[in-house]
């Protein structure tokens, strides 16, 4: 499932955008926003598992396609197709989930065959699936492993398909990383998943409480954070870093279940790729200073999550 950090990036970006777009001013808006970006990543995750299902599929296409030549040869004769049954492709293929997440989103008109053939010959002279192919027998392991190296060594590690990714997704630098992992994970246990819940109820309470606090608690947390600003001048900080902390303050007051070690270090990453190269020290400075005012005062109710539940 989505990652807490994604959900900080995108609720911190729909932030910078209500601060810089005055035609965002309203919480309303910004909500619409966070859940269009939500929805974004959802649409990338599931295009990713339809274009490994695709090339895994293009097997039997290749053979019908051979076979129906003017004069084929033995070879075009005996295409083998063992990849198109391949056990962990069929339980993809066999839920609805699946198939309705693909229609609903509308992702059937992103697929481009010509990619997915590329990839798929590609596919056919490496090592990996001859070896795949002159088995007789179909062991599990090595059907996930077939589809999870279409994955990794042949759509990630390709510049051409990274760069479609980026063309037809606007998520896809923020959520790269974060969705070759959710697609290992799935290729290894189909089903572990579900299509119409990739960021999940909790979750999206989780971004929408974090956005909404943020925005409602804005002029609150800034009469925390500016006496630790000290000679610093709070209008001429890099707007990111500001709306980091104002996060940050959020998470460590109203965000009872998440440790307070996790949210100042998640800012502190955070900032470091997002903000400027002395951000993460700045961030790790103005709320590491709070959240011991806060210790010190009595204020900061966190519960032990791992009792949770």
């Amino acid at each position: 499932m989505i990652s807490r950090r994604n959900i900080r990036v995108k609720v911190m970006q729909c932030l910078y955008s209500a601060e810089a777009d005055s035609t965002l001013v309203s919480e309303d808006k910004a909500v619409s926003l966070l859940k269009k970006y939500l929805d974004e990543t959802a649409d990338l995750f599931t295009f990713a598992i339809f274009l490994v299902t695709e090339v895994a599929r293009y097997a039997e296409k290749d053979s019908l396609h051979r076979a129906s030549k003017h004069l084929p040869t033995e070879a075009d004769l005996n295409v083998n197709i063992k990849l198109a049954g391949n056990t962990t492709l069929w339980k993809i293929l066999e839920s609805k989930g699946f198939h309705t997440a693909i229609k609903e989103r509308k992702l059937e008109h992103l697929m481009d065959e010509e990619i997915v053939r590329k990839i798929y010959l590609k596919l056919t002279e490496t090592d990996m699936y001859q070896s795949y192919i002159g088995q007789e027998s179909r062991d599990q392991k090595t059907e996930k492993e077939l589809l999870s190296f279409i994955f990794t060594d042949l759509i990630m590690a390709d510049e051409n398909i990274t760069a479609f990714f980026e063309d037809h997704f606007v998520q896809w630098d923020d959520d790269a990383e974060m969705i070759y992992q959710m697609v290992l994970n799935y290729l290894s246990k189909p089903g572990s998943y579900a299509f119409n819940e990739i960021v999940g109820p909790e979750k999206t309470r989780y971004a929408i409480g974090l956005l909404k606090t943020s925005i409602e608690k804005k002029d609150f947390t800034m009469e925390m954070i500016k006496p630790k600003l000290k000679n610093w001048d709070a209008d001429r900080i890099a707007v990111l870093d500001m709306i980091m902390i104002r996060m940050g303050v959020c998470e460590l007051l109203f965000f009872e279940t998440i440790p307070a070690k996790v949210t100042i270090n998640e800012y502190i990453d955070i900032a470091k790729s997002y903000s400027t190269p002395q951000s993460g020290q700045f961030v790790n400075g103005i709320l590491d200073g709070i959240h011991k005012d806060l210790l010190q005062e009595g204020r900061l109710k966190k519960v032990d999550f791992k009792k949770q539940g």
